[in-house]
C-alpha cells in the first residue's frame, strides 16, 4: 500500500477528484494549505500599499491505495491538475505499513 500526497492549485480540486474516481479511488482527504516552491510568492496592492504574499493557497490531497493503483492514480492527478504554468504542484508517494478501519476493524487492503 502507498500513501499519495498531492499539492495542487485550489481550482483544480474537482477535476482531480473526478479523475481519481475514474481510476477506482474511493476516498480521499483534502486539506487547505499554504506554501511556496519555485513559484515563490507575489506582490499585491492593498489600499495603496504594496505587500508581499509569501505563502500561496494550495490544496493537499491524501489518498492510500493498493500498490497496483499507484501509477494510474498519479497519472490521473497529473493529467487533471496540470495547467502548464509554474505552481501546478507536486506529488509525494510513501509506503504505508498498516491501515485499520475503525468502524469494522478491517485491516490493510480490506480497509482501503
Amino acid at each position: 500500500m502507498k500513501k499519495i500526497e498531492a499539492i495542487i492549485k485550489p481550482f483544480k480540486l474537482d477535476e482531480v477528484r473526478e479523475a481519481l474516481s475514474e481510476v477506482g479511488v474511493t476516498g480521499l482527504t483534502v486539506t487547505e494549505v499554504k506554501g511556496f516552491g519555485r513559484q515563490k510568492g507575489h506582490t499585491e496592492l492593498y489600499r495603496g500599499a504594496e505587500y508581499v504574499v509569501d505563502f500561496l493557497p494550495k490544496i493537499k490531497i491524501e489518498i492510500v491505495v493498493a500498490d497496483e493503483t499507484v501509477e494510474p492514480a498519479i497519472e490521473a492527478i497529473v493529467k487533471a491538475a496540470r495547467t502548464g504554468k509554474i505552481g501546478d504542484g507536486k506529488i509525494f508517494v510513501s509506503a504505508v505499513e498498516q491501515v485499520v478501519r475503525i468502524h469494522t476493524g478491517e485491516a490493510n487492503e480490506a480497509a482501503i
